[in-house]
């Protein structure tokens, strides 16, 4: 998998985390909650947490976003050179990670780190040293 750079499109890019960054900062106001996709999709799984119609709600929205923005544009198309076994088994391991990270990249990464929370450094540089370390094995030992 290679970056195009010359596709690279800042003003969207900003808009997206402009947008990521609002819609956390009113889950907090409006819910008192962080907007951390693990947390909130593991909330919908036994044994339950209170509040699962935002739960659900939320998810909706993350489910609905892409087909809402194909009315207005073209989705990109998404491809994998992995086989679904493969994915399986890296979803599994992402899974079995934000369990033992008590949360996700987007948890600690967007809301964690604007709290200034200590802990969430530490998990944001410890997923970013595993993605670095699993792309050079990926990349230069295998």
């Amino acid at each position: 998998m290679t970056i195009d750079a010359s596709a690279f499109t800042p003003v969207t890019a900003l808009l997206g985390g402009a947008l990521i960054g609002l819609a956390a900062v009113l889950l907090v106001l409006f819910n008192g909650r962080i907007a951390g996709i693990s947390g909130i999709v593991g909330g919908l799984l036994p044994p339950r947490a209170s509040g699962s119609a935002w739960r659900v709600a939320f998810v909706i929205g993350l489910l609905a976003a892409p087909w809402i923005y194909g009315l207005f544009a073209p989705v990109p198309a998404a491809a994998s050179p992995a086989s679904w076994p493969v994915l399986v088994i890296a979803g599994l391991l992402v899974g079995f990670g934000t369990r033992l990270g008590s949360g996700c990249t987007s948890g600690h990464g967007v809301c964690g780190l604007s709290r200034l929370s200590m802990r969430s450094l530490v998990a944001t540089l410890c997923f970013m040293a595993a993605g670095f370390a699993t792309v050079f094995v990926a990349r230069h030992v295998l």
